[in-house]
């Protein structure tokens, strides 16, 4: 499971920084592209609907961005989502632990969880290890 696939959607450019440093020590075979708006990362899924490789594993959503935020990217993911021929868990990336926030997230067929920042090292290790998610995972750090 080294060869995952990351794609981070967040506008918090120094919390990019420390994911990437962070995945990087859980491992430097895991490949990550970051976005710093919920529009970029459904182009970039739009674009690669066709090529399954280019396609994360794993997405993680932050909530609160401008021009599209995590709420609306999910939105337009439903859309293509019949189009998309590779398994993803998606988990929506926030700073909130709202109980009414994790339930609304709990509505949403398309995410496998819901992650408080900040993730640590294990955080990353235990989305790893969950892969592919077959229930919904919330970590509570």
């Amino acid at each position: 499971m080294n060869n995952l696939h990351f794609l981070l959607i967040d506008d918090d450019e120094i919390f990019q920084f420390i994911m990437k440093n962070t995945i990087a020590e859980v491992s430097p075979n895991i490949t990550i592209k970051f976005f710093s708006d919920g529009e970029k990362g459904i182009d970039f899924l739009r674009q690669n609907l066709g090529e399954a490789n280019d396609l994360p594993d794993i997405i993680l959503l932050d909530v609160n961005m401008p021009f599209m935020d995590g709420w609306e990217f999910l939105n337009e993911y439903k859309s293509l989502q019949s189009q998309i021929k590779k398994e993803m868990d998606i988990y929506l990336l926030t700073s909130s632990n709202n109980p009414s926030d994790i339930a609304k997230a709990k509505e949403i067929s398309a995410l496998s969880g819901y992650l408080v920042k900040p993730i640590s090292k294990q955080g990353i290790k235990n989305l790893i290890s969950h892969f592919p998610t077959n229930q919904w995972y919330h970590n509570e750090f």
